[in-house]
This record gives structure tokens, C-alpha cells and sequence, in this order.
């Protein structure tokens, strides 16, 4: 399976969504575009070279769940971010000292 045949009921299924609401589709739908993003950005591949490789998908799927399973930025502990979200933030900082 490419990347871009992914749709929202595979990833509902992937993350044990039982009769997904239109909502949390939609959540998906976000979380999907943001996890394609990353993987664009952290490998510096276009759409199309992106679905030249299925193992992607796996990782395409690994992300969306992280995103789910962990949607707050402070983690249990609430000195700990994100790690999702520290990484896709480092990616585009332009202010690093």
C-alpha cells in the first residue's frame, strides 16, 4: 500500500477506533496531513518519491497512532514534551542558538 491509498477508515482501524465518529475522521484526516508532512520534511521526498517506497506507509501509520495515543503536549509528568511535537518543532526552528 502507498501512502497516498492511505485513507482515514485504515487509520481508525489501525489505532482500534470502533465506529469512528466524524470528528475524530476528521482528527485523523489532520494527523494523516501532518505525519506526511513530517516524513517530507525529515527525508527531503516529493509526493511521488515518497510512495515509490511502501515501508514508508508503516511509519506513515507509526506516526498517526503516536499522534493519537499522545494529542497533549506535556506528557504524564508535565516536564516532559512531546516527542512528536519537539521534533516536528526543531525541524522548522529558525532561531536555534
Amino acid at each position: 500500500m502507498k501512502v497516498s491509498e492511505v485513507t482515514n477508515i485504515d487509520l481508525a482501524e489501525y489505532v482500534r477506533l470502533d465506529d469512528a465518529s466524524d470528528l475524530e475522521l476528521n482528527e485523523l484526516e489532520r494527523m494523516r496531513s501532518g505525519a506526511v508532512a513530517f516524513i517530507k520534511s525529515y527525508t527531503g521526498l516529493t509526493d511521488e518519491e515518497v510512495d515509490e517506497h511502501e515501508d514508508i506507509t508503516q511509519v506513515l501509520f507509526i506516526l498517526v497512532a503516536d499522534m493519537f495515543d499522545n494529542r497533549n503536549y506535556q506528557m504524564d509528568n508535565k516536564s516532559v514534551v512531546n516527542p512528536s511535537a519537539k521534533s516536528i518543532l526543531n525541524m522548522h526552528s529558525v532561531n536555534l542558538l
